[in-house]
């Protein structure tokens, strides 16, 4: 397939009317709290019942609480965490939030956000999953989004679908990494073996599209800001995303709080999860703004335009809390069951239910 699904974003909003989530959404670079003096803007919460539920938490009084938020400051589907900045929605909660890039080990995060180094994280599910089992004291409270992984190939490599994959060598960035994860379950329910039957390797994340341009590889694994622009050049497409099949309608991202915080301070817990939530609806409705807010962390050969097209194709509007959290992050388990990241024997219906918080219920 080819990168238009660029260009049909919005129309997955039906899921939510189908009552699908609740909402959240950031990450970005290391600087301090949010601008103060910026009125948050007003959300249209019509089209989004179970949202406009959620937002009826009440603000904090009193001082504003300070918080240390981790987060990628390159991943541009994080957008909604200098949303939340720029449009006030962590003033609205009255946070006063540091956003820290995080660019260490996802076990230095989880450990970091277990001890008290940081009080909350964002990440991929499918990145956390495995270190989650361990025991690290980090409990999900929602999902922020899908659509951040994509397989790419040259426009005449004769690789048209994921089942081409088969008896080819595929470029990764990290041989553990979540793509590489999401992409194996896919390939093994097509019946299609990820570790016999295709040649993994490893490349540095922004040299990739060498890899496949020198004929070391013939297709390569790559999330967006990156995957975007170079499916801009025309010699490129995409055959697969984690927007494909029924992962359209499943987040790939999730927040993790610190269950210190989440037990000795859930009112605290609740507002943080809610200025995500109000932000990546911001985000949904308003692309453009979110764009702007995110351009001063996007790479250099990214025009707005871009960044507005991106804001759309990830799907801010899917953010699950609650129950549907929790049978997404099981369905997850599950899947890396197939791949043996988890081992067969692993109760995935107590392991969800031990790692996720219903923190609007607390």
């Amino acid at each position: 397939m080819s990168d238009n699904k660029n260009n049909k974003p919005l129309d997955r909003r039906a899921l939510l009317r189908a009552g699908a989530a609740a909402a959240m959404a950031a990450p970005l670079g290391a600087f301090g709290a949010q601008a103060f003096g910026v009125r948050p803007p007003a959300i249209d919460f019509s089209e989004f019942p179970i949202c406009r539920t959620a937002s009826n938490t009440p603000p904090l009084t009193g001082a504003p609480r300070k918080l240390k938020l981790s987060w990628n400051a390159g991943a541009v589907c994080l957008a909604p965490v200098p949303v939340a900045i720029d449009h006030g929605f962590f003033q609205k909660q009255n946070l006063d939030v540091e956003l820290v890039n995080y660019s260490g080990s996802t076990d230095q995060l989880l450990e970091a956000i277990a001890t008290g180094k940081s009080d909350a994280g964002l990440g991929m599910a499918l990145r956390w999953l495995k270190p989650l089992e361990q025991g690290f004291d980090v409990k999900i409270a929602a999902g922020t989004h899908g659509g951040c992984m994509r397989v790419l190939t040259r426009a005449n490599s004769g690789i048209d679908k994921l089942a081409d994959l088969k008896g080819k060598i595929v470029a990764v960035g990290d041989l553990a990494g979540p793509d590489k994860n999401f992409f194996s379950i896919q390939l093994a329910k097509l019946g299609i073996d990820p570790i016999k039957d295709v040649d993994f390797r490893p490349y540095p994340g922004n040299l990739l599209n060498l890899a496949v341009e020198k004929g070391e590889v013939q297709a390569f694994l790559a999330s967006d800001p990156l995957a975007y622009l170079w499916l801009k050049d025309t010699q490129y497409k995409e055959v697969a995303s984690n927007l494909d099949g029924e992962y359209k309608d499943k987040s790939c991202c999730i927040v993790g709080l610190r269950g210190s915080l989440v037990r000795e301070d859930p009112q605290v817990a609740r507002a943080l999860t809610q200025a995500l939530l109000d932000a990546a609806m911001f985000t949904s409705q308003n692309p453009d703004k979110a764009a702007k807010s995110f351009q001063p962390y996007a790479p250099k050969t990214a025009t707005l335009a871009d960044l507005e097209a991106m804001a759309r194709y990830h799907t801010h509007h899917h953010h699950p809390v609650g129950d549907i959290l929790k049978r997404e992050l099981k369905g997850y388990a599950d899947d890396l069951k197939t791949v043996s990241v988890f081992k067969p024997g692993t109760d995935t219906t107590k392991f969800a239910e031990r790692i996720y918080v219903d923190i609007f219920s607390v």
